[in-house]
């Protein structure tokens, strides 16, 4: 199986502006720039940003995963994943789930999470730190 995606940059690094597009079509000429890499109240996506977004969704999906090899039925499972970054270096992403899960301690649910934070597929892809934590709703 492959995945692709496609970006088209127009300009200069500080002037320009950029369009990605997925192959499913979900990003379909979804604005970047460097001015939405910098600044917060520009309109449009970053690389980091996106980066977050698979993470939190791949970690996500791992923890479903393994609930329901242990024959759990998660009601629903939410995660932030937050990157940081010192100048132009990502220094690490904490990955922060809350999740509604009857018939798991609180035990049994951090250790799922811990899992996923290091076996996901993003994380296996990813050299920087990763860390987690979990809340399970009673």
């Amino acid at each position: 199986m492959k995945r692709t995606a496609n970006a088209h940059w127009s300009g200069t690094i500080k002037d320009g502006n950029g369009e990605l597009t997925t192959q499913s079509e979900t990003l379909n000429k979804t604005k970047f720039s460097f001015k939405t890499r910098i600044s917060e109240d520009v309109k449009g996506t970053n690389p980091e940003e996106l980066l977050a977004a698979a993470h939190s969704a791949c970690f996500t999906m791992a923890v479903s995963f393994a609930l329901t090899e242990k024959g759990l039925n998660p009601v629903s499972l939410n995660t932030e994943a937050t990157l940081s970054m010192e100048g132009f270096n990502i220094t690490g992403i904490h990955l922060s789930i809350t999740g509604s899960v009857f018939g798991i301690s609180e035990t049994e649910f951090e250790a799922i999470i811990k899992d996923a934070e290091q076996n996901c597929l993003i994380s296996k892809a990813l050299t920087v730190p990763i860390s987690s934590e979990a809340h399970l709703l009673a």
